[in-house]
């Protein structure tokens, strides 16, 4: 780090000439939401189940009696024996805003396709509140492009965040926004995947006003390499503490 020393009135100026343009990208920040909110939606037709600590339900189920469902597609493959870190990371935002979200008119639900027993026991470890269903028995997770096969991986071809794309993995994440209407419809009105899932981050957000920022350069492998479970940091510093 090299940065610009100058005296408190210079610092100041420069504070007031940021300022502008911070208010310029809220605005295109509001305006963006709403151009959001104005995207066309598209029916769900097919029939979904998902298996729930209470056994079965169908999509209708998942939004608890809301208008509005939130969904995120939660990396957690049928034989892999915990969640997602990046998807964990997302998730332990989520669960603090629990409290707000309930006040609107949303519900919100984690889908993965591994089975429902996993599912629970992982969730108690991470002491989170959310529902979270396993999409398991259906082909939501397929048709959501977030699961893929292994005749994927053989081509080597994907499609995912909306585009032809290489094959990363079994699993990847997103989000998914729907809605149900007074006639029990359900229609999905936005899906974001890859960095568009930063959104639900504060951490980052936090990260960003720092004068290191996110400080991710130095990873050779994923610029998310030093994120862990959040029950995982203080037993790798006691594993540390070993040597």
């Amino acid at each position: 780090m090299d940065p610009k020393i100058v005296t408190h009135s210079d610092w100041q100026n420069a504070q007031v000439a940021f300022l502008e343009k911070e208010k310029a990208f809220t605005h295109q920040r509001d305006a963006l939401a709403k151009q959001r909110q104005e995207l066309p939606w598209t029916l769900v037709e097919k029939p979904y189940e998902f298996e729930g600590s209470n056994g079965k339900l169908s999509f209708a189920d998942l939004f608890n009696g809301k208008s509005q469902l939130f969904l995120q597609h939660f990396m957690f493959g049928p034989d892999w024996k915990e969640g997602c870190d990046g998807c964990s990371f997302q998730a332990d935002h989520v669960n603090a805003a629990l409290p707000h979200l309930k006040q609107r008119d949303m519900h919100f639900v984690a889908v993965s396709r591994a089975p429902i027993a996993k599912i629970e026991a992982y969730k108690k470890r991470m002491n989170w509140q959310f529902d979270w269903v396993s999409s398991a028995e259906s082909d939501f997770n397929f048709d959501f492009q977030v699961s893929f096969t292994e005749k994927d991986k053989e081509a080597n071809k994907v499609f995912y965040n909306f585009r032809e794309d290489t094959y990363q993995g079994e699993e990847l994440p997103g989000n998914s926004v729907f809605y149900k209407d007074n006639a029990g419809k359900i229609f999905r009105t936005f899906s974001s995947y890859g960095r568009g899932c930063e959104m639900l981050i504060t951490t980052y957000m936090v990260l960003d006003l720092l004068p290191k920022g996110r400080d991710e350069g130095g990873y050779k492998v994923h610029p998310m390499e030093w994120i862990r479970r959040h029950d995982e940091y203080e037993s790798e510093k006691k594993t540390k503490s070993c040597h």
